[in-house]
Parts: structure tokens; C-alpha cells; sequence
């Protein structure tokens, strides 16, 4: 009897070994020899994979660590209803007016109005940040805006393949309408696994860029990682970005750790007048560190660029890290205060009019 019952077992973890196997070759970015041949090309690609321009350190998992992260007592969801602006969506009819205005719509998604055109970043509108329709991150509150009533949005860019900065749903309705999607090298395929049509992807290595009419859309570098399944990781590449207009500039950080590249990509492109720059989704240890800077990181990066005004993102909408939901903002309004810089802390669906006085509020302090 024992016998049949071991082998009954042994027959259930096999298949749920290749069933999992399965789902992580699935989910992994699909590459032809012409697209592997692109990526190989790229000075940042080695020893089969993308590469950091500064080293991070090694994953470290420890006991302790892994008891934080499932028994931890942070206060990582919000305890009340997080406040959302809904937007009006006559401001997608036609182009919009000239000049400078960003609107933040959760997480690392923002919508940036300049100088005539629509560029949005990492945008993502799915309920969750997973492949899976019931299970990964859940978003804490709903989008200022459905997306079937975006439109008329001329370019997104993605700073990585990862989940909650590269949403199929959202990528889909966009490119149906008509958007040009830049992505970071390597991930044309998956796009073209979507059916979006080849003439609207374009992908981008390290310090190149890309024209849409008098507007310029730079991949600038990024110190971070990629991965959608268990067998593409670092195949493609991770970016930050900088939109420059003829009259207007905006960066955009992406998800990132500190490098050296942001004092760069400030002497190459700045001064920007807004800068959208990742403050959340940090933890502890060097490893983390490295690829996922926390706030006070986050304000010496807006300096480097040679940000004016800094608008914080990637944090209030999932939760994926060991730290409290609203940690970050007070951290980087601490960090802001010392360095003097001016921080603008809009609600999800508010908008920053560059030239207009904009009056912040401490909104999360009101989250009960």
C-alpha cells in the first residue's frame, strides 16, 4: 500500500513540477536568433545577460529576512481609502495645449503633457501587478481614469518588464490606439507575441534617442534588473528617461537603485523642470539597496539631474516591500526639507501645471 501511495506522491510533484515549469517558460520573454542577435550587439549585455554599469552586491536570504517579509508588522496596506482625483476625459480630445503638466496616476505611472504631446510612463491600469488574474499585488485604490477613455496619447515609454511598470492590458488598448510603445532592448518579442504591430514598438538600449515630431525621447540608464517568466532573467534591458521637448524637459527615474549615471544624464539633458523620481519598494540589506534606492537617494537623484521640482512615484498602489505604504513620502519629505528642494505630493489624479502655484498636502496623514 505504502508503495502505491509513494508513487502516487511522486507522480503529483512531478506534475506539479512541470506544471510550474511550464508556467515560467510561458511567462518568459520569447526571443527569435534575429531579436538575441539585437541584444548581443549592445554594450551592456555579458555573459548572456544585461549587466549594471555599477556592480550590485549578492542576494542575500536569510532566517530573518524571510520571517520579516511574511511576519513582519509593517503596515504595508493602507488602513483607509487611499484619495483619488478622477479626471475629466475631455482633456484627451485633440492635442493638448502647449507648455508643461504632469499627472500622477499611481504607482509609476504618470501621464506627462509637453509641449503638444502625450507621453505616459509605465502606465498600468489592471487591478493587479501579476500575471494572474486572482492572485500578485492588488492595487489600493482605482485609477483616476478608466482606461478605455484614454486616447489621442502619442508615446509610452517603459522603464522594464517587470509587472507593475509593463501591464499587457493596458499596453494593448493603448498601441489599438494608435500609441508609439518604447520599450527597453530586448522585449520587442513579447510585444510582438501581443499582435502589436511591429512599425509601433521600438526598442531602445542605453543613450539612445528616439524623434516624434520636434519631441525627443531619451533611454537613459537605469540600475536595476528584469525578468516576466523564470527564464528571461536580465534578458532584457532596464532604463530611465528623459522627454525632451523644445520648450520643456521631464525625467522620469524608472526603478532604480543610485548610480552614478543620474549626474550624467543630468549633464547630457537637464535641467528638467519636473523630475518623476521612484521613492518606494525599497528594503534591507546592500542587495536590495543597490537596485531599488530608498528615499533619501531618491532626493539626491532629482539633484544630480538637475530636477526643479520633484514629483515622487512608485509607491501608494502595491504593496512590495518591507516598509510602511506611506514610509516613503515621509522619508522624502524629511529629505527634501534638509536638501531644499521643492517636493510636490499631488493626490492620485491631481495635476502639476509647470508655472502654477501647486499647494501640497501631507493627504496620507489622513488615511484611517
Amino acid at each position: 500500500m505504502w508503495k502505491k501511495l509513494l508513487a502516487g506522491l511522486v507522480c503529483l510533484i512531478l506534475v506539479a513540477a512541470g506544471a510550474i515549469t511550464w508556467t515560467g517558460w510561458s511567462l518568459s520573454v520569447p526571443m527569435t536568433a534575429e531579436d538575441e542577435a539585437g541584444i548581443r550587439k549592445s554594450p551592456n549585455f555579458s555573459d548572456e545577460s544585461f549587466v549594471n554599469a555599477e556592480p550590485e552586491a549578492e542576494i542575500e536570504i536569510t532566517l530573518e529576512s524571510l520571517n520579516d517579509e511574511f511576519f513582519g508588522d509593517q503596515q504595508r496596506v493602507p488602513p483607509g481609502d487611499v484619495p483619488v482625483v478622477e479626471m475629466d476625459a475631455s482633456i484627451f480630445n485633440g492635442k493638448p495645449e502647449p507648455g508643461l503638466r504632469v499627472t500622477w496616476l499611481g504607482h509609476a505611472s504618470t501621464l506627462v503633457e509637453i509641449d503638444g504631446y502625450r507621453v505616459l510612463t509605465d502606465p498600468v491600469f489592471s487591478e493587479r501587478a501579476s500575471p494572474f488574474a486572482s492572485i500578485g499585488p492588488k492595487r489600493f485604490h482605482p485609477t483616476p481614469i478608466p482606461l478605455k477613455q484614454l486616447k489621442n496619447i502619442d508615446a509610452v515609454v517603459i522603464s522594464h518588464n517587470h509587472y507593475d511598470h509593463l501591464d499587457k492590458a493596458t499596453i494593448l488598448h493603448l498601441a489599438a490606439e494608435g500609441a508609439r510603445i518604447l520599450v527597453p532592448l530586448g522585449n520587442g518579442g513579447l510585444l510582438r507575441s501581443w499582435k502589436i504591430p511591429p512599425n509601433q514598438i521600438v526598442e531602445m538600449d542605453w543613450w539612445q534617442e528616439n524623434k516624434l515630431g520636434d519631441l525627443t525621447l531619451v533611454a537613459t540608464p537605469a540600475r536595476h534588473y528584469s525578468s516576466r517568466g523564470f527564464f528571461d532573467y536580465q534578458k532584457t534591458l532596464w532604463l530611465s528617461w528623459a522627454i525632451v521637448g523644445p520648450r520643456n524637459r521631464a525625467f522620469f527615474s524608472g526603478d532604480s537603485g543610485y548610480a552614478k549615471s543620474f549626474a550624467e544624464i543630468g549633464e547630457r539633458y537637464g535641467p528638467f523642470q519636473f523630475s518623476l523620481i521612484k521613492i518606494g519598494a525599497y528594503g534591507p540589506g546592500q542587495y536590495w539597496i543597490d537596485i531599488h534606492m530608498p528615499p533619501e537617494q531618491s532626493v539626491q537623484v532629482h539633484k544630480d539631474v538637475g530636477g526643479e521640482i520633484m514629483l515622487p512615484v512608485h509607491w501608494a498602489t502595491f504593496n512590495l516591500a518591507r516598509h510602511d505604504w506611506d514610509e516613503p513620502v515621509k522619508r522624502t519629505k524629511s529629505a527634501a526639507e534638509k536638501a531644499g528642494i521643492v517636493l510636490a505630493t499631488p493626490k492620485v489624479g491631481e495635476t502639476l501645471q509647470y508655472g502654477e502655484a501647486f499647494q501640497s498636502t501631507n493627504w496620507w496623514e489622513l488615511v484611517r
